[in-house]
């Protein structure tokens, strides 16, 4: 189970249950390192600073930057790797700093995550199944 959190938001004890990653590649204004408690922090999973910049959390730019995120994971196997580990074995949240929790690099993410995982899934059952 791939779960989304706000690293804004209210972090009780039920948010803090399995591995925890911070997806984001600048660390969230304002937040101590010893506040969040994490897994990891693999800043080469989140957008480039490119990607990122002219996106500008522009919703109207949603659309394109999934695709073009998309491509930047598809070409980084390494960085989103561990992540896609992690949920194979429990339930894994996604820490992102974005005010807007519909459109942001941590919503693609989860969504790619899970694509894979499905597709994991069902080249198992094929063999299996011979």
């Amino acid at each position: 189970m791939i779960q989304l959190q706000r690293v804004y938001g209210e972090q009780g004890p039920a948010a803090r249950v399995g591995t925890r990653f911070l997806v984001d590649r600048l660390w969230p204004r304002g937040v101590r390192k010893t506040d969040l408690r994490l897994d990891g922090w693999p800043r080469d999973v989140g957008p480039s600073t490119e990607l990122r910049r002219w996106f500008a959390h522009d919703v109207e730019r949603w659309g394109e930057f999934r695709r073009r995120y998309t491509r930047e994971l598809d070409a980084h196997h390494d960085a989103w790797a561990p992540l896609l580990e992690a949920a194979r074995h429990g339930r894994v949240t996604l820490l992102y700093g974005a005010r807007d929790t519909e459109h942001n690099n941590a919503v693609v993410l989860k969504d790619y995550l899970e694509a894979r995982l499905k597709r994991a899934a069902k080249t198992r059952s094929r063999r299996t199944a011979h």
